[in-house]
């Protein structure tokens, strides 16, 4: 009995260490579960923290830029590219009306697209992708309105010729609105549109009367004059007759001095050209004909009211379509003492100005070399 009662003693205390056992792989399995889930709070702490801080830092580095709308855009946007505009330009006012999200991104879609960039005015919409207000500076969607672009210096049968090309309005009807400029709003004086017609790269909606269209060339003209200061008709008339020979007498760059030396001829007291402009430009388009040779005989021809070699003062009327830059400059001339300027090399535009004849004189041997140098140039 002793013996059975001690081994009854025996299991009661091996019971106790087998559930001491188990309660410490059980305290085991917990810790380790609990390093577990702590590591893991740790990395979602630390994945959050670079979270946050991303956001902090892309302001920072640009990294939240938005460089292009999604497309299609909504809505209609004016804008205006004037004559001289470069891409980066045209850009800034692109973001600026929130046409396009990027200058930078639009530049470089432009400049991969290849197309060159004309002065006039464009029809957005808002928030368009990089891609697609490029197609309306190059004139990809042409289909859907009526496009034409007239270039700065064309004379007025060459503009009507272009609109109704582009606008499919016959060239009669264009010829009858130009017979009646009184309607449009021009100086009295004006006996056609010439000179009126600004130049640009225009869209007009399918079927725009041609009314409306010529309406809209006017008053690009005369309003360009006004922001100069220029209000009064007669005055009007006469600086938009000096740009459309400074139009074609000068490279841009020299539009400013060109005016000025032209405003020196028309002085009173100037008696080194006794009031005589002596343009070839404005002599041949009273020939009708485009040349940079004139014979004695048509420089002497006062029956041509165009002729500035024989008739004091300025031609009878302008001579073709200014651009903005030519009609800014007839209405603010560079002040100086020229009298005489002369453009010695055809494609550069490079223009020599003089005082005196003499001097004048040796530029044009400067002109004739460059024609000798380039033949069929100088025709």
């Amino acid at each position: 009995m002793d013996e059975l009662h001690h081994d009854d003693q025996h299991h009661d205390l091996i019971a106790p260490i087998e559930q001491s056992a188990s309660t410490k792989a059980a305290a085991k399995k917990a810790r380790r579960r609990r390093r577990v889930l702590a590591l893991l709070i740790t990395l979602g702490v630390f994945v959050a923290a670079i979270a946050i801080g991303a956001q902090f830092l892309k302001p920072l580095l640009g990294m939240d830029k938005v460089t292009d709308y999604p497309g299609p855009g909504t809505g209609s946007v004016s804008i205006t590219v004037p004559e001289g505009s470069g891409p980066k330009a045209v850009a800034v006012a692109l973001v600026e009306n929130k046409v396009v999200a990027d200058a930078d991104a639009f530049v470089k879609e432009f400049l991969n697209d290849g197309g060159e960039l004309s002065p006039g005015e464009f029809t957005f919409r808002t928030e368009m992708k990089n891609s697609d207000a490029v197609d309306v500076l190059v004139n990809k969607d042409s289909s859907k309105v009526m496009y034409f672009a007239l270039s700065a210096g064309l004379r007025i049968n060459e503009s009507l010729e272009a609109i109704s090309k582009g606008s499919g309005i016959s060239l009669q009807e264009l010829n009858a609105l130009n017979q009646a400029p009184a309607q449009f709003g021009v100086p009295s004086k004006a006996k056609n549109l010439e000179g009126f017609l600004a130049p640009g790269e225009y869209r007009f909606p399918l079927g725009t009367p041609a009314k409306d269209i010529i309406q809209k060339l006017v008053t690009t003209t005369v309003d360009e004059l006004k922001s100069q200061g220029i209000t009064e008709p007669a005055k009007q008339y006469d600086t938009v007759t000096i740009a459309s020979i400074v139009q074609a007498e000068g490279g841009q760059a020299d539009y400013g001095n060109v005016a000025g030396a032209i405003y020196n001829r028309l002085k009173p007291n100037n008696v080194e050209t006794s009031g005589l402009i002596q343009s070839d430009a404005t002599v041949t388009y009273g020939l009708g004909k485009k040349s940079f040779h004139l014979t004695e005989e048509e420089k002497a021809d006062k029956s041509n009211t165009y002729n500035t070699y024989a008739n004091v003062g300025l031609p009878a009327g302008p001579i073709g379509s200014p651009g903005k830059t030519a009609i800014d400059a007839a209405a603010k001339p560079t002040p100086n003492d020229y009298l005489y300027w002369v453009t010695i090399n055809l494609d550069t535009k490079e223009t020599k100005f003089s005082k005196t004849l003499a001097e004048h004189n040796t530029y044009v041997e400067q002109y004739n070399a460059w024609c000798t140098a380039n033949p069929g140039r100088c025709v």
